[in-house]
């Protein structure tokens, strides 16, 4: 059996399933992917990673109950480190999460969740073998990154040309160039589902510091060549980070973060970057400071 067919098989316990899961908390509902059977295919080792970073995920649609059956609704930040040696489905956390629905935790709200998030926090622990995060943030949580620019902006788009949609990495163009920063957006990232097959869509915030520069026209053909490519958000963006890294100097700074729509009431943004990446700003992204209740991206 293939490594893609393992994954696979390991995923469709849910995806690709009619399940109804359970309003009773049930932790046996979720299902880890070990990260190794997709990295080998890009010779990213999980012993020497080419990267930090961490998967981010915003869960809008979580709910509970206190002991007398008062209903709490949050939305629910989790993050863990890609260091991890698997990541989590997506569908076995949604129906995890919906495990709590009619469960009942604690003699008030504050109470309850605090019981939830310690629950959450050492389940998914335990089956990442890894420290997980968990926090409830404002509602309606939204990135904003200033600095990037939309690339589109630096092309002309008579003259632009997409005719490969699965995945090229030989689309990449440098040109040599005086040590610069580029802040970098692409807004229609769109790749699948490896099980079901649903296409997922993103904003891709690309930053490097380099001698080369990356011709935009071709990080466009790029990105978009991921149209009919078939895999989950995490891979998506360390394959993009692994492609760049390449047609780059070895110990350039680089800087990829993927920020998905929902589905299922999630959203999933996998971050990776640089050992020696000195820019700040997106740490951000690990606090709840850069969280707003009302905004747009931009």
């Amino acid at each position: 059996m293939s490594k893609i067919d393992i994954t696979n098989e390991i995923a469709s316990k849910h995806l690709g399933q009619k399940s109804t899961g359970s309003e009773l908390y049930n932790p046996d509902l979720l299902v880890a992917i070990p990260r190794e059977l997709n990295r080998e295919q890009y010779q990213i080792e999980n012993d020497n990673l080419p990267f930090l970073g961490e998967d981010v995920w915003h869960c809008y649609e979580f709910s509970t109950m206190t002991k007398n059956n008062l209903p709490i609704s949050k939305v629910l930040k989790i993050s863990y480190s890609c260091k991890s040696e698997f990541l989590v489905e997506s569908k076995s956390l949604k129906l995890y999460l919906n495990s709590f629905n009619m469960s009942c935790f604690g003699k008030d709200s504050k109470e309850c969740l605090k019981i939830c998030l310690e629950k959450i926090k050492n389940d998914l622990s335990s089956l990442l073998k890894i420290k997980v995060k968990a926090s409830f943030v404002e509602k309606n949580p939204i990135f904003i990154y200033k600095q990037f620019k939309n690339v589109l902006n630096y092309i002309d788009e008579k003259s632009l040309k997409i005719e490969k949609f699965e995945e090229a990495p030989e689309l990449l163009k440098t040109e040599n160039s005086k040590t610069k920063k580029y802040f970098l957006k692409f807004d229609s990232l769109r790749s699948n589902c490896r099980v079901t097959h649903q296409p997922d869509f993103g904003d891709i915030f690309i930053y490097y510091k380099s001698k080369k520069h990356i011709l935009e026209d071709s990080l466009i053909k790029y990105l978009c060549s991921f149209r009919k490519e078939y895999h989950f958000h995490e891979e998506c963006v360390e394959m993009i980070y692994k492609r760049l890294l390449s047609v780059l100097n070895e110990k350039d700074e680089l800087f990829v973060c993927a920020l998905y729509t929902r589905r299922g009431g999630i959203d999933i943004n996998p971050i990776r970057y640089s050992k020696n990446c000195s820019f700040d700003e997106f740490l951000e992204l690990k606090n709840t400071k850069i969280l707003t209740k009302h905004g747009n991206k931009q």
